[in-house]
């Protein structure tokens, strides 16, 4: 119970500092909003749309060479960040998708990061990539799953889609097909490339 009072304060700074500044955390207008939920089908109806944005925190993740990067350090894309691990069998099965996505819609625009969790050694990721067929897809590391917790990631795999401002405008938990018409529409609708 002693924990409560020291947690209050954290609360409301979170609360403040996400309405204080805009440009931080831009929620999607309820026009976008209701055309995205529309655009939902098959696995994609397990994605929730946030009515207010999410600031990133500004924990880091890192390249194989270990080079430090933040998802609160915005470049103006749409990201679709997925929380994944060489163990997690429903991985195994939706990596390939966001490989695909990534290899027909990312660009300027549009960008997807996998950032393994938690301990994957880069021979096993490897590994993961070469026999699930990935090619398209960097690695990322999030070897203690400090970038996991700050985010609020419970299990894997887990989906977040941030706004071109580094807020998360929307979730999903679990496995889903991100290759199929339903998560393209979205993708292609967040980005402007429709």
């Amino acid at each position: 119970m002693t924990r409560l009072p020291a947690l209050i304060p954290a609360l409301v700074y979170t609360a403040f500092a996400a309405f204080a500044n805009p440009a931080l955390a831009r929620p999607l207008t309820e026009a976008e909003r209701a055309e995205v939920m529309a655009l939902r089908d098959g696995d994609m109806r397990k994605l929730v749309v946030h009515e207010a944005a999410i600031p990133a925190p500004d924990t880091v993740f890192t390249d194989p060479e270990g080079a430090e990067m933040s998802l609160a350090d915005s470049d103006g894309r749409i990201r679709l960040v997925n929380f994944w691990a060489t163990w997690c069998a429903p991985c195994r099965i939706e990596k390939p998708a966001l490989d695909a996505l990534e290899r027909e819609l990312g660009g300027p625009d549009f960008e997807v990061i996998a950032i393994a969790t938690g301990r994957n050694s880069l021979e096993a990721i490897e590994d993961f990539n070469a026999e699930v067929g990935v090619t398209a897809l960097a690695t990322h590391l999030d070897p203690k799953g400090a970038l996991a917790a700050a985010m609020n990631v419970p299990g894997l795999p887990v989906t977040v889609i941030l706004d071109r401002d580094g807020a998360e405008i929307g979730r999903l938990m679990g496995g889903a097909d991100w290759d199929a018409p339903s998560a393209r529409a979205i993708v292609s609708y967040l980005a402007g490339l429709d």
